[in-house]
């Protein structure tokens, strides 16, 4: 269950951050599947990211254990919804 903890977390937070991104910018306007997809991926993503380069949770500080897994999922999931919508967008121009 320890490792299965902060995926969640990633995930949970990567989903709210892809919806935040959805309300607030219109490239990125799509239906909920979409932004929950593109958020939960991006979330795991970006909390893996910043965990290496954190590096070890007992010495990261305030971005060590859960904050760090919630700081990352939030960012990444954001990011990449913003992404995805832009994509989807010039596509539907065409």
């Amino acid at each position: 269950m320890d490792a299965l903890l902060p995926i969640i977390v990633q995930i949970i937070s990567g989903v709210i951050g892809g919806q935040a991104v959805g309300a607030a910018v219109k490239q990125a306007a799509m239906s909920q599947l979409p932004k929950l997809i593109s958020g939960a991926v991006g979330g795991v993503a970006g909390g893996q990211i910043l965990g290496a380069l954190v590096g070890d949770p007992a010495t990261a500080g305030a971005l060590g254990g859960l904050a760090g897994d919630a700081l990352g999922g939030l960012g990444g999931g954001a990011i990449l919804t913003a992404i995805v919508g832009m994509v989807m967008k010039s596509m539907n121009k065409g």
